[in-house]
């Protein structure tokens, strides 16, 4: 018998290690079944896990119980994101240390040390929220397992044309002395001075640039004019002559430059952003690299070495203007490219970097966003829009330690790359050899420093998951998977990097379906991240709070892709549901104790109407639930539970329950059975947004009466294929429809609902829902409390008049 007052902290914990000690959710591969396989998104290793990981995982999680009960194989491992720079800077911020201060292997193993912390606690969360994930195909990005795929996937690529060395100006970050990619890149609007300086030309006349970066002024290469601009063009040709600096530097006509910026002349200095790239290869200008790796003034560059960046502008501003260069200083408010794991403003840096193609599969990269199905359909959009907005090759290496290593190598002799072989992976270039001998016959090797920026390997989940031996070797068949679960931030990395190499791979897409969450805000325009620390609540404090399950109905409850913010009244607001659930259950199983068992019958009318209403909310939940619209399916589910199944159908049926002997034994059968399969069907259809609570009412009544040994491994359409006609379902909307307006006059009148009516005077336009009425008079008098029902013919649909004498 269920306890009057449901304890979530107990029977949570009970369910918990029921699931797993009964491998309630485990994988069997040896089954027979189609599977759905679900690329569940690593959670980084860069800080405690906030309610906004909460909100978009849950979705993920719910539809795996969805899928297992229609009667899938679910595969759904999990993972953690472990290597790579958010690791590093998490150990570097808890450590209080750099880097660069211990030994690679030092710095790595403490690394090891914080990732294993973090995911226990990270593991121990999501196993306290119910997840249904299958532990035995838990993985992270630093195994050997991961690095072997990641290491495979380099070599495939290598081997293919699709990854090549260069030596070129790259994404830069000073602060954490490595080179990134663009999709790591985020922009912030900051107020800042267009300086007007004046140059002067070899002939002599004054020539006026505008430029929000003077400390580049060492680094300028050119000047550039637009050829059509009557002010200027006559100079073009000439020289100009650097302002403190002395250095003469070309005029180029160039008609990409913006005649109506600034003063419509522009310097090209090496770098300042990536036209300034543009301009120097097109132009052969020569290089001048002033901003060191660490974000410092070179020591060529007196006086101004040393110097960070800004400490070198604000002098060379001073300088300019007791020279008399400086002309004037407009306010300006422009975007600025930022790295988006430090927040430190993006330099430009020539170095030698591994990178995968991209640019010149753009037009691939794009068409194949039709193979997949996105949801909601508006985020291929933001896809495509990234793709179409590239502007360099994906960069993979990083000058930095706690990474999957390149399993490459360097003659020491000759320069040439050697490569591992595929068995001897994983590899680690550091300590390991090469199996063989560079082909100049020299076994003298130099071993590759850098490690593979982390989205080379969070790009290969659907391999590592499918446990990838190369080629088109597998241990798992799940290719392509069914779902990639994520949010919308990560699109323009995880989702399209994946892309990138399950296209290059295999010429497929990597997965068939792609579910894409929202933010949960912390206030306007700020979402609640690890980094800002910005949530008020830890998700272990709100689990202990208000349960689980209650968290779990709250992630339900927006719009797919949609941003929320979050606020405490309405995870509070999701406690209704649990409560009023429970006390139906309570009620129903305790008019259940007698109940024989499901027989074939006659059910009376009402009883059919319910079950019509059980089947339609049956039908719609399914189809928002397979367009993965879990708000939709909620609010589809209460409706009918609430206003249904609660307000309504327990009303109407309490008569023949508590009083057989007025309506005969057959009435109270048909409502039991009835209320069985009713019953069963709200928990089985709230089962995969609150597990818990349903599987104790489960277990406390339905288990040995249904035979199977979890409500999770209930098939999703029992009882649910029930042929009734559908006329019933008219006449039932009449019946409520007179019920409500009773209910609704005595609750205007100050009058118990329980109250007795002397009779209603009831007309009705239609023949069948007359008919339909006068047969279930019976339910209707006694849910309305009415003495007499006098039925009369009418033109309009429906009127009901009250008589209370």
């Amino acid at each position: 018998m269920l306890a009057k007052k449901y304890q979530h902290s107990e029977v949570e914990a009970k369910w918990q290690k029921f699931w797993e000690e009964e491998g309630i959710y485990r994988f069997d591969e040896d089954e027979d079944g189609p599977i759905y396989s679900i690329d569940t998104p690593p959670p980084t290793v860069s800080g405690a896990i906030h309610i906004g990981h909460v909100y978009s995982y849950t979705h993920a999680e719910i539809i795996a119980r969805f899928w297992r009960m229609r009667g899938y194989r679910v595969f759904y491992p999990f993972g953690f994101d472990d290597n790579g720079l958010p690791t590093e800077r998490l150990v570097e911020r808890e450590r209080k240390i750099k880097a660069s201060d211990l030994q690679r292997e030092q710095f790595n193993q403490l690394c090891l040390q914080t990732t294993e912390k973090y995911e226990t606690k990270f593991k121990e969360l999501w196993q306290s929220l119910g997840f249904s994930v299958d532990w035995n195909l838990e993985y992270s990005t630093i195994d050997e397992a991961s690095q072997r795929v990641s290491q495979i996937s380099f070599l495939d690529l290598y081997q293919k044309g699709k990854i090549y060395q260069a030596q070129n100006p790259v994404l830069w970050c000073t602060e954490c002395q490595t080179s990134i990619a663009q999709a790591e890149i985020e922009t912030k609007e900051l107020e800042t001075k267009f300086n007007y300086l004046n140059f002067k030309t070899d002939c002599g006349e004054d020539l006026i640039i505008a430029t929000t970066r003077p400390e580049l002024l060492p680094a300028c290469v050119a000047i550039l004019i637009h050829p059509d601009d009557e002010r200027y063009r006559h100079l073009i040709g000439d020289e100009a002559i650097i302002p403190l600096i002395g250095e003469r530097v070309p005029i180029i006509a160039e008609e990409e430059v913006d005649r109506t910026k600034g003063s419509g002349v522009v310097m090209c200095c090496t770098f300042g952003d990536q036209q300034d790239i543009i301009w120097w290869k097109r132009y052969q200008l020569p290089l001048r690299e002033m901003i060191g790796t660490d974000g410092k003034i070179k020591t060529q560059y007196k006086p101004y070495d040393g110097l960070s960046f800004e400490e070198a502008r604000e002098i060379i501003i001073g300088d300019l203007k007791k020279e008399g260069y400086l002309i004037k200083q407009e306010s300006l408010t422009h975007q600025v490219a930022h790295h988006e794991r430090c927040g430190q403003p993006i330099e430009y840096h020539t170095s030698r970097q591994w990178f995968i193609k991209v640019m010149d599969e753009k037009e691939r990269l794009i068409k194949v966003a039709d193979e997949i199905n996105w949801h909601p359909a508006f985020m291929k959009y933001r896809y495509l829009e990234w793709v179409q907005n590239l502007e360099w090759d994906w960069c993979i290496s990083r000058q930095r330690y706690f990474g999957v290593p390149f399993p490459v190598w360097y003659c020491a002799q000759c320069g040439k790359i050697i490569v591992a072989d595929f068995e001897q992976l994983p590899v680690n270039p550091l300590k390991d050899q090469p199996v063989s001998r560079c082909n100049c016959g020299s076994t003298d090797v130099v071993p590759e420093q850098d490690v593979m920026d982390t989205w080379a390997t969070s790009s290969v989940t659907p391999q590592i998951n499918a446990c990838w031996r190369g080629g088109e070797e597998f241990t798992f068949e799940i290719k392509p998977m069914s779902l990639r679960p994520q949010a919308h931030e990560i699109i323009r990395t995880w989702a399209f990097y994946t892309i990138v190499k399950s296209l290059y791979h295999f010429n497929q897409i990597p997965w068939k379906d792609i579910m894409i969450s929202g933010y949960v805000m912390a206030s306007r325009g700020e979402k609640i991240s690890k980094s800002k620390a910005n949530s008020q609540y830890t998700p272990e404090e709100l689990i202990e709070k208000f349960s689980a399950d209650v968290i779990r109905l709250w992630t339900s409850q927006a719009k797919l892709g949609t941003d929320i913010y979050f606020v405490g009244d309405e995870v509070r607001n999701n406690q209704r549901i649990p409560i009023k659930l429970w006390n139906a259950a309570r009620f129903v199983l305790s008019h259940l104790k007698d109940f024989s068992g499901i027989e074939q019958r006659e059910y009376e009318l009402m009883d059919q109407w319910i079950l019509i209403q059980m089947q339609k909310t049956h039908e719609a939940m399914t189809k928002s639930l397979e367009a993965y619209e879990l708000s939709q399916a909620k609010a589809i589910l209460e409706k009918f539970f609430w206003n249904d199944f609660c307000d309504n159908y327990l009303e109407i049926v309490k008569e023949r329950l508590y009083k057989p002997e007025l309506r005969g034994d057959d009435g109270r059968k048909s409502a039991q059975q009835t209320l069985y399969m009713v019953l069963l069907n709200i928990i089985k259809m709230y089962a995969i947004f609150i597990p818990h609570m349903t599987e104790e009412i489960y277990q406390d009544y339905y288990r040995v009466r249904e035979g199977v040994m979890s409500i999770h491994c209930l098939p999703w359409n029992r009882y649910t294929d029930l042929n009734f006609v559908q006329a019933i379902a008219s006449g039932g909307e009449k019946f409520i429809q007179i019920a409500s307006q009773v209910r609704k006059y005595k609750s205007e009148q100050g009058i118990s609902l329980g109250s007795e009516l002397a009779r209603l005077k009831i007309s009705v336009g239609s023949e069948d829902s007359r008919d339909f009425l006068l047969k279930t008079q019976d339910d209707l008098k006694a849910v309305t409390r009415a003495k007499e029902l006098i039925f009369e013919k009418a033109n309009n649909e429906l009127g009901v008049t009250i008589i209370d004498e």
